[in-house]
């Protein structure tokens, strides 16, 4: 039995309201973006979170990024096992479809899914253990970054594994054979990115230091 309902009342009155504003007063720029297709110069990986808004962040316009969301804005390994691997699909498209010039990760404070990771590793999430949970098998990608930061003050270790989720993604993206070959050739570059949302800060990964800088 179905049980997909209808929209909840709030979702179509706001999609009402955009059609009768924000769409009819830019009819023309919708309908040439579907009839001449996408051209985003950057892929930007964030995460699911619902208040990272990357396109906010940037006031960024319909058709400029080719957006990618996950637990984290976790980057897996190069792995071509013939499994289904969606992030790696994106990522893949992004390169070989789009040729894209940048590719952005981008990470963020007070991030659940880094938090689940860091119980996880010190031992106060065990369902997150359990070989059926999905978000624990995911979030295993971090455990490296974990191991690098597991011996800060317990204070800080949220935000520091926050950047490493961000360094993680970066380094498993070099591991990718087509994104290795646009980076070498020039034609891609990859960038690291960790927003504080109460405060609305903004810091970049510096490969030189090894450090985030503020933008």
């Amino acid at each position: 039995m179905h049980r997909v309902r209808p929209l909840p009342n709030y979702l179509i009155q706001r999609y009402h309201g955009w059609k009768a504003t924000s769409y009819k007063e830019n009819r023309a720029w919708y309908r040439r973006l579907a009839d001449e297709g996408q051209r985003p110069r950057s892929m930007v990986i964030s995460c699911c979170d619902s208040r990272v808004q990357v396109t906010n962040l940037f006031e960024a316009d319909q058709g400029e990024f080719f957006i990618h969301r996950n637990i984290a804005n976790l980057v897996p390994p190069y792995e071509p096992d013939g499994n289904k691997h969606g992030t790696s699909a994106a990522v893949e498209y992004a390169i070989t479809g789009l040729h894209v010039a940048h590719v952005i990760v981008l990470g963020h404070s007070r991030c659940g899914g880094v938090q689940g990771c860091l119980d996880m590793c010190e031992g106060r999430a065990p369902e997150l253990e359990d070989d059926s949970s999905f978000v624990g098998r995911w979030m295993d990608l971090l455990r490296p970054g974990y191991e690098r930061v597991k011996d800060a003050p317990e204070s800080d270790r949220p935000r520091l594994l926050e950047k490493e989720a961000v360094v993680v993604s970066l380094t498993n993206l070099m591991t990718f054979p087509f994104v290795r070959q646009a980076v070498d050739d020039g034609d891609l570059t990859l960038h690291g990115l960790w927003t504080e949302l109460a405060e609305g800060g903004l810091e970049w990964w510096d490969p030189k230091t090894e450090a985030f800088l503020p933008v």
